[in-house]
């Protein structure tokens, strides 16, 4: 087993770790469940929330072993890198590994458990959310720090922006889902339009979306950050919907 404990946490190690041993059997499931399991559990007067990895396959569990860092070891690293940054995401608690000589088995992160409004998806799903312009805007300049400090989030989704209400029409975000990240000394535009893809196909919201940027990014018009963000969307939408139509075929010949 290998484990790591975040400084603030060193006095309720052997808690967390216990927390982690009775992972099965213990917890308040949160979600679903269906890829990754999340549970929460209290540790004095904070809720921390720990996800249980789904045991990689025979390849990817001599990968994670030996050549590559487990999902949860990343996500603990950065997250802490992250918050280096001046950028909103939980406070991580621990990561661990159980491995034996074949490959890695199962890992986990903990991490404190947020209890926020909304994430990004609210605002797709519910156009006449309440504010819902102004959120708009304040995630787009949030987006634009990320990339501005050279933050590739290539998870960068509608369900992994944490949002709260602060005060004075102020909006906190928080990123979760951590393990897939890369950081750049900068990132150039074609970077910047590809990593906001995959956050939502309604030209209303990218128009809004490039009017903010733009703002911030005097390098290109409004129009031309609409048209590249427009397209990348489009792109991936494609790619998406191949990928299910194959999955559909994989699944009629299995069966």
């Amino acid at each position: 087993m290998i484990i790591k404990i975040d400084s603030q946490f060193e006095n309720s190690a052997a808690t967390v770790l216990q927390m982690i041993e009775n992972f099965k059997t213990s917890g308040i499931l949160f979600g679903d469940g269906k890829r990754n399991t999340i549970k929460l559990f209290k540790l004095e007067d904070k809720t921390i929330n720990i996800k249980s990895f789904k045991v990689p396959h025979l390849v990817n569990r001599i990968v994670y072993k030996y050549f590559r860092k487990s999902k949860a070891r990343r996500s603990f690293e950065f997250a802490t890198i992250l918050l280096e940054k001046g950028i909103g995401t939980p406070q991580p608690v621990a990561f661990v590994e159980n491995s034996n000589w074949l490959g890695l088995n199962d890992s986990y992160y903990a991490s404190e458990h947020l209890e926020v409004d909304l994430t990004y998806r609210e605002l797709i799903l519910i156009p006449d959310y309440p504010d819902h312009e102004n959120i708009l805007r304040q995630f787009t300049r949030f987006s634009f720090e990320l990339h501005e400090k050279g933050i590739e989030f290539l998870d960068h989704s509608p369900g992994n922006t944490l949002i709260n209400k602060g005060e004075n029409g102020q909006y906190h975000f928080y990123l979760v889902d951590l393990n897939r990240m890369q950081f750049h000394t900068e990132m150039n535009f074609e970077q910047r339009m590809k990593n906001l893809r995959r956050l939502t196909s309604k030209k209303e919201m990218i128009a809004i979306m490039s009017d903010e940027y733009s703002k911030l990014y005097s390098e290109r018009s409004p129009e031309e950050i609409f048209e590249r963000i427009w397209e990348e969307a489009y792109q991936f939408r494609e790619g998406f919907e191949r990928k299910k139509r194959l999955k559909k075929k994989l699944k009629f010949w299995k069966s």
